[in-house]
């Protein structure tokens, strides 16, 4: 028994590193899984390099040397809650989706 223990060995090494190769964290058989979390992070990414550049845009404004009245009259307003008593103000709720809802998709 004892000249068969390294080939028994070797071949039991082989077995957990074919299966590792097809089934593992990189395997052959989980490319699909990759691919879709992939296009899910590029979304992600997408929509907050969006909202990164709406920010810039907004603080560009905001700016001593590039203040626009119109932004900080706007700011001023939502931040305070106050409105010009000739102003409609129509107030809309947002829908908002839950995290788990879309790291689930």
């Amino acid at each position: 028994m004892k000249p068969y223990l390294p080939t028994i060995g070797l071949f039991l090494l082989i077995v957990y590193l074919g299966v590792q190769a097809l089934t593992g964290q990189r395997g052959l058989l989980s490319g699909n899984q990759r691919d879709a979390m992939l296009e899910l992070r590029e979304h992600e990414l997408a929509v907050l390099a969006e909202q990164r550049h709406d920010l810039e845009l907004r603080v560009r404004y905001l700016r001593s040397g590039h203040l626009s009245r119109d932004m900080l009259e706007e700011r001023a307003r939502v931040v305070l809650g106050f409105s010009d008593p000739r102003d409609y103000v129509i107030r809309t709720t947002t829908a908002t989706v839950p995290q788990a809802s879309v790291a689930a998709s």
